[in-house]
């Protein structure tokens, strides 16, 4: 397994990370010897970085997590987690931060987290798009910066982060005021907008190349989506796709289609889960690529498509050019 430094906060990474979110239901409704089955094979083939979120089953995901890493005895992985706040809780931002992580570490039965990331996009104005939240309420007095910062100063987290949802504007802002350290974003062969310019008539969400202020902040950066949620595995969509606000069945159903096009590109001997896989860790801005893993086969075949490194930059470059190039796909 690979490990890359994660930006300044210094620490070494696997570049696989083990996404705890519902796409692949592990940790919200698989058994629990299922997910010790599959957490103990992650940890014994190098990943050191489990991904979850307050808002994953509605705490299942972290309860489940919790009771898995203790019964393999992980006490030195890494763990990440989330706080997204709901209308109700921007009237007193801090309180409802500090409640948010009390619970999330005691589902977790953990003492403090390596990592603790906003989960609310950031955008122009409220509910821009599902839950987003504005730049004032993250970096003004009393908002999400200060209420992190408050509980990093008492030991609950280490290190403070943010998922790349939103406006770019906006995530750019609160990236350069150098309150956070990581950024969590999708970046993937149906949507490299994060780490590439894109044309004009570009239809889709424009992450607007927001990995170079990544590399001029020295921030950890973790792709997500890195199979844009099965689409690029070319598989049905998840039971979540159907339901989620955040990620939905029409945007899955442009990506197959996107998918299908990439995979013509290809030469022979990379198939396009290798593809998608070594392209989202090629950038340099990227640290660890967060996949949802359901079982030890998926696990080893990441592992293996990982192995082969970084693709040729050439390659990735006409990789990308030609997934921007091929977005205006009919349904």
């Amino acid at each position: 397994m690979e490990y890359r430094i994660l930006g300044r906060t210094g620490l070494p990474v696997s570049v696989l990370g083990f996404g705890a979110g519902p796409i692949s239901g592990l940790f919200t409704s698989a058994s629990r010897s299922e997910q010790i089955q599959a957490a103990s094979h992650a940890i014994e083939s190098g990943i050191n970085w489990f991904d979850t979120a307050a808002g994953y089953g509605e705490g299942a995901s972290e309860t489940n997590l919790g009771a898995v890493l203790r019964a393999v005895g992980a006490s030195d992985i890494h763990v990440a987690t989330k706080v997204r706040l709901t209308v109700d809780d921007l009237s007193d931002i801090p309180t409802a931060v500090r409640r948010s992580v009390q619970q999330s570490l005691e589902r977790l039965q953990r003492p403090r987290l390596t990592l603790l990331q906003l989960h609310n996009g950031i955008s122009l104005q409220r509910g821009d798009i599902p839950t987003s939240i504005t730049v004032d309420d993250v970096l003004g007095p009393g908002g999400v910066a200060d209420a992190f910062e408050m509980l990093r100063k008492e030991g609950s987290a280490s290190w403070l982060g943010i998922t790349g949802t939103g406006h770019t504007g906006c995530l750019r802002k609160v990236l350069q005021s150098g309150r956070f350290d990581t950024l969590q974003i999708p970046y993937h062969l149906a949507n490299p907008s994060a780490g590439y310019p894109v044309p004009s008539d570009f239809s889709e969400s424009d992450a607007g190349n927001i990995f170079a202020d990544c590399i001029a902040g020295n921030l950890g950066v973790f792709a997500i989506r890195v199979y844009a949620g099965g689409a690029l595995l070319e598989q049905p969509p998840s039971e979540y796709t159907y339901r989620t606000q955040f990620f939905p069945l029409d945007l899955y159903q442009r990506d197959l289609l996107r998918a299908a096009r990439i995979r013509s590109k290809l030469p022979p001997q990379v198939d396009l889960a290798q593809a998608a896989l070594r392209f989202s860790i090629t950038h340099p801005a990227v640290h660890s690529a967060l996949i949802g893993f359901r079982s030890p086969e998926q696990i080893d075949q990441a592992a293996e498509n990982a192995s082969r490194g970084r693709l040729e930059l050439d390659f990735a470059n006409r990789l990308a050019d030609f997934a921007l190039s091929a977005f205006d796909i009919a349904p």
